[in-house]
């Protein structure tokens, strides 16, 4: 009898024990997106040399090998990363021109940074960094360049419109962008004042100094050359 009862409890012991979960095995493509995200997070807050596969490959909890196996090393995972910070920034502003008055068409692409750099600040601060790799859109100066490149058709029919050389609206395009970009890196860090004024002072400047434009602007001072 007693020997029935210890058996009959052991049984009920087993069956009441917790049972542990299964680990859900993720994807190759999800086990991508996952160190995507964290090597994203990770550059962001340390930079390409403070950050080692070892830690990105200890926030995944996986080993060393799995990150090389899909990106081939810390500088693969690094490209994808920066590339694709680089197709969002350029898809927001491009994508942002559909004004027709040219002001209009200004806000929106100073709207379209600030949007980026509030909305993705992780990339931003990836983007602004000197890139040691080499990237397949190259670097941040040349994803500004890509952008002068969308303003400048837009200056080009401004400056003909008005008589002035179409052939400069590439020179200012690069000062333009250049200093929308560069006053963007700023705010990120200050985020005072609100991103609608930074726009609005940005872009004051920019309209009523081309309002303003001379068509053979001339130095004043003793130097000319």
């Amino acid at each position: 009898m007693m020997e029935n009862v210890a058996i009959d409890g052991s049984t009920s012991s087993s069956e009441n024990k917790p049972r542990r979960g299964r680990r859900v095995r993720m994807t190759g493509a999800e086990r991508r997106e996952q160190l995507l995200d964290i090597g994203r997070t990770l550059f962001a807050a340390k930079g390409f040399e403070g950050t080692s596969v070892e830690e990105i490959a200890a926030k995944a909890g996986v080993s060393k090998p799995v990150v090389y196996e899909h990106f081939g090393g810390k500088e693969g995972l690094y490209a994808v990363v920066v590339d694709r910070e680089m197709r969002q920034l350029l898809d927001m502003v491009t994508g942002a021109l559909t004004a027709g008055h040219p002001r209009e068409l200004l806000e929106q692409a100073a709207f379209a940074l600030l949007d980026y750099i509030e909305r993705y600040t992780d990339g931003f601060r990836i983007l602004v960094r000197d890139s040691p790799v080499a990237q397949s859109t190259g670097t941040f100066a040349s994803l500004i360049s890509d952008i002068a490149t969308q303003v400048e058709d837009i200056l080009g029919l401004e400056f003909k419109a008005r008589g002035f050389d179409p052939k400069l609206a590439p020179l200012y395009a690069q000062a333009l962008v250049g200093s929308v970009a560069l006053t963007g890196q700023w705010w990120l860090d200050v985020r005072k004042p609100k991103k609608a004024e930074v726009a609005a002072h940005l872009v004051n400047l920019a309209w009523h100094g081309l309002d303003g434009l001379e068509q053979k602007p001339r130095l004043i001072g003793h130097r000319k050359s």
